[in-house]
């Protein structure tokens, strides 16, 4: 079972910026989908950016043009950039991973694999 490992949250002011990244404890290259994910105590986990194995990217409309998802699958890695953070971009986020589907439907099938999750906070 691939472990992934987030890092690079923290507190930042609004319209700074900020890099998560995740990192897998082997080869991530046996998922199709690897996709951000945040929630907010009390709230329901909302699907933030999606990668398909040919890059094609998948963005909800609250983070569409501020924030970019990219993967390094030599590294096992996939990153977010964070820009002109707002306030309400203030939640954990967690990375993860699965293997069918189609990468643009954020919640089916279920991803398979998560991260602990790593605090931002925006201020």
């Amino acid at each position: 079972h691939v472990q992934l490992v987030e890092s690079g949250g923290g507190s930042v002011q609004a319209g700074g910026s900020l890099r998560l990244s995740c990192v897998g404890s082997e080869s991530t290259q046996s998922f199709r989908c690897m996709a951000w994910f945040r929630q907010v105590p009390g709230q329901e986990r909302m699907g933030v950016a999606t990668i398909d194995p040919d890059g094609v990217t998948t963005y909800a409309s609250s983070v569409k043009g501020r924030f970019t998802i990219s993967k390094d699958t030599v590294k096992n890695a996939l990153f977010l950039e964070m820009n002109s953070l707002k306030p309400e971009d203030t939640a954990i986020y967690y990375c993860a991973a699965r293997s069918g589907g189609y990468c643009y439907s954020m919640f089916s099938p279920p991803y398979t694999n998560w991260g602990q999750g790593t605090q931002v906070t925006v201020s």
